[in-house]
């Protein structure tokens, strides 16, 4: 099975545009298979030379390179896709001597780190590129390879095991590849991170998020939690964020003296990811029913955001809730206006669901009570 990406659209659109493209996204999420894909189709495959930041010789041959050195060792070809880019010592000025003294010639570079890549390269590469980011396959992408109806009969596959395409492509065999996955880049990557002092707290401050999915996270609780202090609890979490494990919600504040202000939830960027950090791979009829329904609420939310990362990337989303304990699980704000959805795993709850305050307070805001019976149309990209 393979799994065309929307990724190839955003090549379509800026290949030889002038700018260097780097691609983020979590290990094993398919970012070299997407991209080499896309050269190939795109008949550049035999013109594209090709470096790699985890092979020491790559690195070496890269560090500190002189724009002539750089022609050199590209000779005739017309691409440059330098995989694992934020390994290469100084990738930011090689990446900007490409783009200024190279002419004609399109880079390409993908990492596993958007805090490391991105770091590097803001400052050399400002004004000089496009970013992507390319998370696991989103419900449109697997559903173009069968149909909307058939993805959302997978629900509780994806619910329990996610959607890395090891995965996705080897059903039957789902834990075992979650767990390479898990052990590659959670117990291996981000544990040689420089700030990464404790990894058994690490351990514990993943278990902590991972059973509280859905609800509001306070630093102060979890730093107690796991026995450390809120600043390294904060610290962790930010660098679990920016190693695309989890994305934080902030609470949606514009109108109510009593709305939430400074509250915060924390989702798994895969729900296969969040119960191998658990361990649990009970099916959903074996779980308590809250468990489930925070399951969905994190799969939608993450699935919600690959489809506005694609479509619309200045959407902010946020959650909202009242000092009452009146809730909308996400909120979409863009330049048009807000968009509510309330997620319910029973169908027959959906209905009418979004919070009467939350109409009163906002009343141009479109509301929508989603199960996972008519997710399809909010993942598809058909109410954008």
């Amino acid at each position: 099975m393979f799994i065309n990406r929307e990724i190839n659209e955003f090549f379509a659109r800026r290949m030889f545009g002038g700018k260097v493209l780097v691609v983020y996204g979590p290990r094993q999420s398919g970012k070299t298979t997407a991209i080499e894909h896309y050269l190939d189709i795109s008949g550049l495959a035999s013109e594209t030379v090709t470096f790699n930041g985890d092979e020491t010789a790559d690195r070496q041959l890269l560090a500190d390179i002189s724009p002539e050195r750089l022609k050199l060792l590209i000779g005739g070809k017309k691409v440059v896709f330098i995989d694992e880019a934020q390994k290469v010592p100084g990738i930011g000025l090689v990446l900007k001597r490409l783009h200024d003294k190279v002419k004609d010639i399109q880079a390409i570079a993908s990492g596993s780190s958007s805090e490391a890549l991105a770091e590097q390269t803001e400052e050399p590469l400002t004004g000089r590129k496009f970013e992507y980011t390319l998370l696991p396959p989103s419900f449109a992408e697997l559903s173009a390879i069968s149909s909307p109806v058939e993805e959302m009969r997978e629900r509780e596959r994806r619910l329990m095991y996610g959607s890395y395409p090891d995965v996705v492509t080897h059903p039957g065999d789902e834990v075992a590849r979650i767990r390479e996955i898990g052990k590659g880049y959670l117990y291996k990557d981000i544990l040689m991170h420089d700030e990464i002092k404790r990894p058994e707290l690490l351990d514990k401050l993943l278990r902590a998020l991972a059973f509280q999915i859905g609800q509001e996270v306070s630093f102060n609780e979890i730093a107690q939690l796991v026995g450390c202090d809120v600043k390294t609890a904060a610290k962790y979490i930010d660098i679990l964020e920016k190693a695309f494990v989890v994305f934080r919600l902030g609470s949606y504040s514009r109108n109510l003296r009593n709305e939430l202000k400074k509250s915060r939830k924390v989702f798994f960027c895969d729900c296969g990811i969040r119960n191998y950090v658990l361990g649990d791979w009970r099916p959903l009829a074996q779980r308590d029913p809250t468990d489930a329904g925070r399951l969905w609420e994190n799969y939608f939310i993450s699935e919600r955001r690959k489809r506005i990362l694609v479509d619309t990337p200045e959407t902010r989303i946020f959650f909202w809730r009242t000092a009452q304990r009146q809730e909308v699980d996400l909120v979409e704000e863009t330049a048009d206006g807000l968009k509510a959805y309330e997620l319910k795993w029973n169908p027959l709850k959906a209905r009418d669901a979004i919070s009467a305050t939350f109409r009163s307070a906002y009343p141009n805001a479109l509301c929508f009570g989603v199960s996972p019976e008519n997710c399809a149309e909010f993942l598809c990209g058909w109410k954008r």
